[in-house]
């Protein structure tokens, strides 16, 4: 998943949208989001092996949240404001993946906390 989410943002920033700093022209890139596709479905079936219905759930929600994004990275959605509400649903889908799979593999305690977009680095310097 985390090479989909890398490959889609990078592309995304390639068509405009924020959240990247190493844009990806959209035709490579495209082609590498199949190949990463192809390997999550792959590797999918670990998941459905050994975590529960729950935590099941929560990685498709992830999945689809990250569908959501690459529709953006594709040409098929472009609106600015939706693709920063994509990328915020992602980043909470994935926050709640995180805690149940940690849960299922007996994990004590939260999972990091997510990183804020744009990054405080990324923010515009504030004078007094």
């Amino acid at each position: 998943m985390k090479l989909q989410i890398n490959l889609a943002q990078r592309i995304g920033a390639a068509r405009g949208f924020q959240h990247a700093v190493d844009p990806l022209d959209p035709e490579q890139g495209l082609a590498q989001l199949a190949e990463a596709e192809a390997r999550r479905a792959a590797e999918w079936e670990t998941v459905l092996l050994v975590g529960d219905a729950e935590t099941i759930a929560a990685a498709r929600k992830w999945h689809e949240a990250v569908w959501n994004v690459e529709l953006y990275a594709r040409g098929l959605k472009d609106d600015p404001a939706g693709w920063e509400r994509a990328i915020a649903q992602m980043s909470r889908a994935r926050d709640a993946f995180y805690a149940l799979a940690r849960r299922d593999l007996g994990i004590l305690g939260p999972p990091p906390p997510s990183g804020n977009w744009p990054r405080v680095w990324q923010q515009q310097d504030e004078t007094n």
